[in-house]
């Protein structure tokens, strides 16, 4: 019988597989990361298990992070799941495209692994941000 883990249930949605799999190494100490290389394979994911977090980089082939985190958000099953973004690219015009979509927070890349698992922990126990 396989055994529970009484970790939270985060999704980490990322295309370069060396990254993700740092990123998961590091997020495994707090939370059971289930991995995903593409929003479809994330959306996929979704249908099967609702994760405590999502993480996702911005820049994904097919269906990319914001237009995941906005067909999450539409889904009454995972509408309340925090979601933080990842992105090589900064500025206004990304910033507000995040809140529009629903991101509760977005960290730039390069983003150290130590400080996305601390920023994961936060947003994670503080739940989803009502948009306002």
């Amino acid at each position: 019988m396989p055994e529970v883990s009484s970790l939270p249930l985060l999704l980490l949605v990322e295309d370069h597989e060396d990254t993700r799999q740092m990123y998961a190494e590091f997020l495994g100490v707090s939370f059971d990361v289930m991995q995903a290389r593409d929003g479809a394979q994330a959306l996929d994911a979704l249908q099967r298990h609702v994760p405590a977090l999502l993480i996702t980089d911005v820049s994904l082939p097919g269906i990319d992070g914001f237009e995941l985190i906005r067909l999450m958000r539409g889904n009454d099953s995972t509408r309340d799941v925090p979601a933080i973004c990842l992105s090589g690219y900064s500025g206004a015009r990304y910033e507000q495209r995040a809140r529009e979509v629903g991101c509760d927070r977005m960290l730039e890349k390069p983003c150290l692994p130590d400080q996305l698992a601390q920023v994961a922990k936060e947003v994670a126990g503080r739940g989803r941000i009502s948009p306002g």
